[in-house]
Formats: C-alpha cells, structure tokens, sequence
C-alpha cells in the first residue's frame, strides 16, 4: 500500500491495519480446537468484539459456520457492520450476529468456541469480577467447548515505554503510560502517525490490571474449566516470533511476549 493510497483516516481503520490478521486468528482456532477435540469447530462467540473482523472471517469459512460478536460499545459495531459485515454474501451475513451487550449477562447459542482476545478482560481488576466473567465464558460454551484467551507479559511491559512500529505511511505506537507494581494497574495507550501528519495521540486507552498467565490459569479452574493449555510462540532466526505455537509449561522470560491459553470445559 501506497501512502497515497492510504485510507482516510479511522482509528479503526488503523488499528486493525497495525495489530490483527483475521486471517491468522481463525487458522489457529481451527488448528488447535482439532488437535485438542479430536473434530473440527463450526460455532463462535467473540467476547469484547470490537469491529468483529475475526468472527465476520469465522463465518465466511462455510454455511456450516455461525459466529455471535459482543460489545458494549456500539462504535466499533457499527463500523463493523459497515467494513465487514458487508463484504459477506447475504448467507454469510445471515450467520453472523453483533450483540451490542455486556459479555457478563449476553445470552447466546452456546458454541464451540469463545474467546477474549486483544487483552479485553484485563478491564476487570478484581478478582472476583474477572472469576464472575470467566463463568459466563464456561457457561455459554457446549460440553466440549474450548474458551481461548491472548495474554501478555515479559519486563517491557511492566516499564514506562513507547513501542514504535512503521507501516507503509505510517507508524503505530504502543505505550505503556503507568504501571503501579503494588496493585498492577496500568495504563496503556496507542497513537497513530500517518506520514505528512501530526501524531494522533490517545486514539485507544486502556485502563486495565495486568494479570499474569498463573493467575489466569486457577481462576479458570476455579471457574469450572477441566483443564487449561499454555502455548509459547517460537522463534525465527533472528530470535524473533515465527507465528508458530507449541504448548509448553517451562519458558525463559523475554522482554515482551504474545501468547495463548485455553481452557477447556
């Protein structure tokens, strides 16, 4: 993409061009739901769903697949159904259902699948309002249901700091504006760049606790979850992430890391 051929500007728009591949997200839900169920997923509910992409890519698989979107925010939605939901044949879209909700009391079908990623959950600080939501996320799965969740960690993400990450006209900033080590509360934030502009400070803010991968792990068992899996991603040749993600109980802590974990009802 051309800096001239640049949208205009929306920081959804940005967001989903700087951060996620919808693409990506929906290979590893089908890979990893058939190495630990023995069978292929069809059903999926997308807590925190943002704009939807991933789930509005779910449904385009095959008329055999069904995804429900939950937000609060009925922005996101809307440009959701907009930029995605539009793009779909009418059978596709027909499967497809935005839920403009609380992910603590929306009902919906019970599925295959439910996930929480982009770190949405850590908007719960307490312990028991995160328990309560990990509740909701084992009861709305079927008896053999997996609930997937992104997470993380490493000492950059604990440090006052900027990330800077260049596009094709323009740059994605990742920053970590205040950690407080004795409650873990933080606050991150993201900006945009485009090239020729001034920066776009604060488009998305993040009040959030910073959880780590052992808490998550018991109060999903808590939660009523049988088992819960831990995936590490490996390294390319300059020591970089491949793509790729293996379970493992056994790591060395790097400066900033991007995983998964699922638990299994």
């Amino acid at each position: 993409m051309t800096t001239n051929s640049l949208p205009e500007f929306n920081k959804h728009t940005y967001y989903e061009m700087a951060v996620q591949n919808p693409q990506n997200e929906v290979d590893f839900f089908n890979e990893k739901f058939q190495e630990i169920r023995k069978r292929p997923a069809f059903t999926l509910r997308e807590d925190f769903c943002g704009t939807a992409a991933i789930s509005c890519k779910w449904v385009d698989q095959s008329p055999k697949h069904l995804a429900y979107g939950i937000d609060l925010d009925p922005d996101p939605i809307a440009y959701g159904k907009e930029h995605h939901l539009s793009k779909l044949d009418k059978e596709a879209q027909a499967r497809m259902q935005y839920i403009e909700g609380n992910v603590l009391d929306s009902g919906s079908p019970k599925v295959d699948i439910t996930f929480a990623f982009n770190f949405s959950y850590f908007i719960f600080k307490k312990r028991s309002e995160l328990l309560q939501y990990f509740k909701a996320a084992h009861a709305s799965l079927n008896e053999d249901g997996v609930f997937f969740l992104d997470i993380f960690g490493g000492p950059d993400s604990q440090t006052v700091m900027t990330d800077v990450i260049k596009h094709d006209g323009f740059k994605y900033y990742w920053e970590c504006q205040k950690f407080n080590p004795i409650t873990n509360d933080c606050r991150f934030a993201i900006h945009f760049k485009l090239k020729g502009e001034k920066k776009r400070k604060d488009c998305f803010v993040y009040n959030w606790r910073m959880w780590t991968m052992i808490e998550i792990r018991e109060l999903l068992i808590e939660a009523g979850f049988k088992k819960t899996l831990a995936y590490w991603e490996g390294e390319d040749e300059e020591g970089d992430g491949n793509g790729e993600f293996y379970l493992s109980e056994d790591e060395e802590n790097c400066d900033a890391w991007v995983t998964y974990i699922a638990a299994l009802k």
